[in-house]
């Protein structure tokens, strides 16, 4: 796969490589204890300003979401190699966080939509998979309205998880 992409536009977002000016953002989204309820936890703020590169997160499948010429969120889409669940292991994996001021506007919906139909072409007939903590009600609803369904749950990381599928798209 080419990466990065061109820039991928929705109605209201872009989703582009990460940029020097994105840098603020990426330490904001990784120190938001609300952000990171259900993903580990916040990281200490001092220790990322140390630790962030210039231009974070640039790896393939590495999205930055973008409103009005600021980042609001970021999209992973990546594969599963080392998951824990035999379902989900060289699957590919969406993953999403979002600033909260940005919670609440369809935002997340309408910029996962977008990187996975830029997943669809770009890698027919491949599976998503997602996971989130089973409490992460939100982010369940948002997988479910993206077209994921239940496989399992599990414990994992001293908690109940959520692991869901989402089935590539029929051809016709």
């Amino acid at each position: 796969m080419a990466w990065p992409p061109a820039p991928i536009k929705t109605e209201r977002l872009v989703l582009r490589e990460s940029e020097a000016r994105d840098r603020t953002a990426f330490i904001e989204l990784l120190a938001s204890p609300e952000v990171n309820k259900y993903v580990g936890g916040p990281r200490p703020r001092e220790e990322l300003e140390r630790e962030t590169p210039a231009i974070p997160e640039r790896w393939p499948g590495s999205f930055v979401v973008e409103l009005d010429g600021a980042m609001i969120g970021q999209i992973l889409l990546r594969r599963a190699t080392d998951h824990r669940r035999p379902a989900a292991a060289g699957k590919a994996d969406l993953g999403y966080l979002f600033l909260p001021q940005s919670w609440g506007s369809g935002y997340a919906t309408e910029a996962c939509a977008a990187a996975l139909t830029w997943f669809d072409h770009t890698l027919p007939g491949e599976p998503v998979v997602l996971t989130t903590q089973s409490a992460n009600i939100p982010s369940i609803r948002l997988a479910t309205k993206l077209g994921f369904t239940e496989l399992e749950r599990f414990e994992a990381w001293g908690t109940e998880q959520w692991l869901g599928l989402r089935s590539p798209p029929r051809t016709a």
